[in-house]
């Protein structure tokens, strides 16, 4: 993927950076309740899976905010052209491994070159990343066994740059269908404004494959 550095003497967020950057806890966080009504009509209609129907409207979302395509690299900033979706794969012992995806395609062929990728990660059977290409993930999970509020995830010391999306199991309201949907960001590269700025995106996102008609 390609990249590039930041000017930080004239980047703008600059005293926010090194603020938040000194932080034992540099992570700011959100859990929204996504309304999927008429995706999920398109998905049972369709007969699309809903993983990676999700993980496609969330992945092209994540990378049209350049914000959450940044990372931090000994002190300064890159930002990533495009970034990949690396996501956790259950397996049958219960335990997970991870595979990794990009979006740079249309939807349905997006749809058989997951399954093929899912399929080779459940035989590589590991949770081994390159380090020297983890800079360029979103770091994605899922929890469909139960509908959440909040949700705290595990970090390491010192701490990273990838956000982090996940969305729980989906539920009613009412007449609509609301799936909630968490992102956890480093505090240094992305603000609040950043973080609504990706919901709205990802609200595009299930609208234009609502309207869609080659799927």
């Amino acid at each position: 993927m390609g990249y590039r550095y930041l000017d930080m003497e004239n980047y703008k967020r600059k005293a926010h950076f090194d603020y938040f950057s000194s932080l034992a806890y540099p992570y700011c966080g959100i859990t929204v309740n996504v309304d999927i009504t008429d995706l999920l009509k398109k998905i049972k209609k369709g007969r699309l899976p809903f993983f990676f129907t999700i993980c496609y409207c969330v992945s092209k979302a994540a990378n049209s905010v350049a914000e959450f395509r940044q990372r931090i690299v000994d002190g300064r900033i890159i930002e990533f052209d495009r970034c990949k979706a690396s996501y956790t794969v259950a397996l049958e012992d219960e335990t997970f491994c991870y595979c990794e995806l990009e979006d740079n395609m249309p939807f349905l062929e997006y749809l058989a070159y997951a399954a093929r990728m899912q399929e080779n990660a459940k035989q590589k059977h590991t949770i081994d990343e390159e380090e020297d290409e983890v800079y360029e993930k979103f770091f994605v999970s899922t929890l469909p066994w139960v509908s959440y509020t909040a949700l705290v995830q595990a970090v390491p010391i010192p701490a990273d740059s990838n956000p982090r999306i996940t969305w729980g199991k989906y539920f009613e309201q009412g007449d609509r269908v609301l799936l909630p949907v968490s992102v956890l960001c480093h505090h240094a590269l992305v603000d609040g404004v950043h973080l609504a700025r990706f919901y709205e995106l990802l609200e595009e996102q299930f609208s234009l494959l609502i309207n869609d008609n080659s799927c």
